[in-house]
């Protein structure tokens, strides 16, 4: 295997890969070797400006997470493209507000939505992916989580930070029960990354809102996440199993 591109045979399913995350994982991917299946919700464009980018060695899936059915039929569509699928990187994600004084229906509709998307979307593929890997040998799983997860998030969007939380729980208990069938499960947990998100963020409330905690003053780049996710895909990293990896500047240490 070549030093440059180690993921040279490997088929990675990337969730939510046409925002900014996630696009950098898979150009990370590609250029370690690994053929990307490029999931999309809405934004047909990006996805397919991705997919030009790579230069064919890829292939692209719609589907709609929010839906019941959704990660089930994103599933069944990328192994009938790929026939094989070597591991699953569960990065797609929505952040909503959400006041305590809001009213009930708008309050469970948003805790509901979240949890739709972050993380029961995430569980039906790890699901699906765990009988696959038990099949052919094994499989990776790298589940996008958040600090947010880990040291408790805003009063208005408690939700999030509940479904990262829960992420982590998923990707533990995979690690410690599929293991020994040859997958590993790892947590990659994120603080502020400079994204449209953020930038969204820092527009409205000032970057020093943002980064005030962080020690090193700044956000994390995209591409550093996708360096972190193309190196726990490696063969060679094995013993990661079961770690979440703090992505945060010094803003949450455990």
């Amino acid at each position: 295997m070549s030093q440059l591109q180690p993921l040279t045979g490997q088929t990675v399913l990337v969730t939510g890969a046409s925002g900014g995350i996630g696009a950098a994982i898979v150009e990370r991917l590609s250029a370690e070797g690994a053929r990307p299946v490029i999931h999309y919700g809405r934004d047909r464009q990006r996805a397919e400006a991705l997919l030009g980018k790579l230069g064919g060695n890829s292939l692209i899936i719609q589907a709609d997470l929010s839906r019941p059915d959704g990660a089930f039929a994103l599933w069944r569509d990328a192994l009938s493209a790929a026939g094989r699928i070597h591991a699953v990187v569960n990065n797609a994600g929505v952040r909503n507000e959400i006041s305590i004084d809001a009213d009930p229906a708008d309050w469970r509709a948003a805790w509901q939505k979240e949890f739709r998307v972050n993380f029961f979307a995430a569980a039906d593929l790890c699901k699906e992916a765990l009988v696959h890997f038990k099949q052919h040998g094994g499989g990776r799983i790298v589940n996008m989580a958040s600090r947010a997860g880990q040291r408790g998030y805003a009063a208005d969007a408690m939700p999030y930070g509940a479904t990262k939380a829960a992420l982590t729980n998923l990707t533990k208990s995979i690690a410690r029960s599929f293991g020994r069938d040859g997958v590993v499960a790892v947590s990659v947990a994120p603080g502020w990354v400079r994204t449209d998100m953020a930038e969204d963020f820092v527009a409205r409330h000032g970057k020093e809102a943002a980064v005030g905690d962080i020690p090193i003053g700044e956000m994390a780049e995209p591409g550093e996440i996708a360096e972190l996710v193309a190196f726990l895909l490696r063969p060679s990293q094995a013993s990661v199993n079961g770690a979440t990896f703090d992505v945060n500047g010094g803003s949450y240490i455990r």
